[in-house]
């Protein structure tokens, strides 16, 4: 069915009732042809719209049946590299949360590791970056970002030249402190920057398990990690603690402990922004003489605010969030192997890869994007499990995310 014009929509808001004008503009969606479907399709899969030829051919396999055939289609676009995902990806690599930021390694990654069809919880662990094969294009860099922007600013082409190389022969890291990325250059200049390194795991949690900490928050556990910069009694009345501070950092504290040999070092002075700053991280051996400690000394910031608080010694790290309510999160789902502790970023990250929450959040942003809106009712929901476990079924590869919602909102 053809849509109807817009001099016939002003006819039908003038001489039918809202109600019934209302499903007068919803019936041609509803009832859209393969056509329309394809269209739609590759509109909201890639972000542009098809030439007519891909069109008609994504148009012939939804009349056959085959909606998956013609999703892939459309991924095929180079748009769905460097307008869908890029969209989707930059706002995790910063803290306002912009879409507006240049690219960067952290986005690129994620992008080549969907392009690969590579299993996506691996972006948070393992020693991998993706960087451009096209000539004329400045080295990677660990101290600036301009590798990326000239990808961007010269329009080479994402999907064609990505090459996937392994992190630590980049950026200095060994290969057991890489963890994907979170050890980006572009996460370190945005989340390890001065602070106390929280804030790389609070937005972690948001961009990559769709809880920030208020949503996590458990005043039952043991607070045993927290650390001596944390008041106990805020303004002089303990109940703030109790009530409040307590539910985020009890867990938080015991599993940012494995960022604690992470910063990103800059020249403050010179460069009060970190511009040109790169990550760093504190091999073996690496002693703080002050404190005979690994431990970067942001972790002893305001360390007499709570003098008996936690002080931290090493980068082992506990999941206290594997009991009680956000036990519902599926620790280790699909992998029983996974104990809840460890040490480092790499072991801390695979924990939360690894778990329900990760899969599903995947899901829910790629609805989002397809679907253009959040998932509302019980069928959203249902759907969102389905596509999740289908997710796991198929390695985690992003793009069979892509297929499942764009199937199921076409028409929509």
């Amino acid at each position: 069915m053809t849509i109807p014009s817009t001099r016939l929509f002003r006819k039908l808001a003038f001489y039918l009732p809202a109600g019934l004008f209302a499903l007068a503009l919803i019936a041609p969606t509803t009832q859209a042809g393969s056509r329309e479907q394809a269209l739609q399709i590759h509109n909201r899969v890639a972000g542009v719209p098809p030439t007519e030829a891909v069109l008609l051919q994504m148009a012939a396999q939804i009349d056959a049946g085959q909606t998956a055939e013609a999703v892939k289609i459309a991924m095929d676009n180079e748009a769905f590299y460097s307008v869908t995902l890029k969209n989707m990806a930059t706002p995790w690599t910063n803290r306002e949360q912009t879409v507006f930021a240049p690219l960067n390694d952290y986005t690129a990654t994620i992008i080549g590791l969907v392009r690969d069809n590579a299993d996506f919880r691996t972006a948070l662990y393992d020693d991998v970056v993706y960087t451009s094969s096209a000539g004329g294009l400045p080295a990677y860099s660990n101290s600036n970002n301009a590798h990326y922007e000239a990808i961007e600013n010269q329009g080479v082409s994402l999907k064609d030249t990505l090459v996937r190389r392994t992190q630590s022969s980049l950026n200095g890291l060994p290969s057991d402190a890489t963890s994907g990325v979170i050890t980006s250059r572009a996460a370190a200049k945005a989340f390890f920057i001065a602070g106390t390194n929280r804030a790389m795991f609070r937005f972690t949690l948001m961009n990559h398990l769709c809880r920030d900490l208020e949503q996590v928050h458990d005043t039952s556990l043991v607070p045993d990690y927290i650390r001596q910069d944390v008041s106990r009694s805020p303004g002089g009345d303990s109940r703030v603690f109790l009530n409040n501070c307590i539910g985020c950092h009890n867990g938080m504290d015991p599993l940012a402990k494995a960022y604690a040999y992470y910063d990103y070092e800059f020249d403050i002075n010179a460069d009060p922004d970190g511009v040109s700053g790169a990550i760093h991280y504190n091999t073996e051996g690496t002693l703080d003489p002050d404190t005979n400690s690994r431990v970067e000394k942001k972790y002893r910031i305001n360390s007499s605010t709570f003098k008996p608080g936690y002080v931290t010694t090493n980068d082992d790290w506990t999941n206290y969030w594997r009991q009680g309510q956000n036990s519902h999160l599926g620790w280790a789902w699909n992998s029983p192997a996974l104990t809840g502790s460890g040490s480092g970023a790499k072991t801390m990250n695979m924990e939360l890869a690894h778990s329900k929450a990760f899969a599903s959040c995947q899901v829910e942003k790629v609805f989002q994007n397809v679907c253009l809106r959040k998932p509302g009712d019980a069928t959203d929901r249902a759907k969102i499990e389905e596509f999740t476990q289908n997710f796991a079924t198929h390695n985690y590869q992003l793009k069979q995310v892509f297929i499942d919602t764009a199937n199921y909102c076409k028409g929509q």
